[in-house]
């Protein structure tokens, strides 16, 4: 009789996520990638996301203390975070609050180390002038903004000086005489992907059935945070904003030895363990 597929090593709780940081030991995770509320007024399930500005912001900054707490000397936070055409400032607001005053900041914890771009939907010509348009386009209906096709992840460390893994999250050359051409590359097709990243939403039939929450983000956003700071068997993930457990599925995807997540709703919690026991599942007969 076959046996049945384990869940990987993680630590799950229905918690509001600073009173979970709290009982957790200063410097003990090594990597935080989350999407908390924008404040755009999105219905969660057990949370209405529009506070006064200065609500929200004083709320963020309890949390990013409590995550610069936890977060190893070597750590790295990536945090994702998005706007409304109309309210277009939010992230960088928070972002502000959230760095040190010596960085440019308004007294945070933190050092913006590296700022992606999230890029969900994009149109290009190639070189014979063929317009080709890809990925998860949401249009609005505005006679004052366009269609917002991106949005934000900032890398955030203690110092600024955390050592990554560029081609962690490389691609390769399309001129292939760069690689004998030039000597970093030690004969290796991959390169620096930068700072623009296309991940665009697989489609759905059912949101209620394949993406049961307003707002997550993708499984491969999380994933190349993961790699981009250095995947490796010992590595602590954790995510204080789980929703419906992507970042978890792609703490698996990378092998980190130990997720961390929480959740103020016990339905998105349970979503999260359904997917990842699917996930196992899946994995465990690919290899049968």
């Amino acid at each position: 009789m076959p046996q049945k597929p384990k869940l990987p090593e993680a630590t799950i709780k229905t918690m509001n996520c600073v009173k979970m940081m709290k009982s957790m030991e200063p410097g003990s995770i090594d990597v935080v990638v989350t999407s908390p509320p924008y404040n755009i007024g999105i219905n969660y399930s057990k949370y209405m996301d529009r506070l006064e500005q200065d609500e929200y912001l004083s709320w963020c900054r309890e949390w990013a203390v409590e995550i610069a707490r936890v977060l190893h000397p070597d750590g790295s936070f990536f945090l994702n975070l998005g706007s409304a055409p109309s309210n277009p400032t939010i992230p960088h607001e928070l972002l502000l609050n959230f760095v040190q005053k010596e960085h440019g900041g308004l007294g945070g914890p933190f050092v913006l180390q590296n700022h992606f771009h999230w890029i969900k939907a994009i149109t290009i010509e190639d070189d014979e002038g063929n317009e080709f348009s890809k990925g998860h386009f949401k249009p609005i209906n505005s006679y004052r903004y366009v269609t917002d096709c991106h949005e934000s992840i900032y890398h955030l460390t203690h110092k600024g000086d955390v050592r990554i893994d560029r081609l962690g999250v490389g691609v390769k050359y399309k001129d292939k005489s760069n690689i004998n051409r030039w000597k970093h590359t030690e004969g290796k097709d991959v390169r620096c992907r930068g700072n623009t990243w296309f991940i665009p939403y697989k489609t759905i039939r059912s949101r209620e059935g394949e993406r049961n929450h307003p707002a997550p983000f993708p499984p491969e956003l999380p994933e190349m945070c993961i790699k981009l700071h250095g995947a490796r068997p010992d590595l602590k993930v954790f995510d204080p904003f789980l929703g419906i457990g992507n970042s978890w599925t792609a703490a698996n995807r990378t092998n980190a030895g130990h997720f961390y997540g929480c959740d103020i709703d016990e339905g998105y919690i349970a979503e999260a363990k359904r997917r990842i026991k699917l996930q196992i599942t899946k994995n465990h007969a690919s290899r049968d």
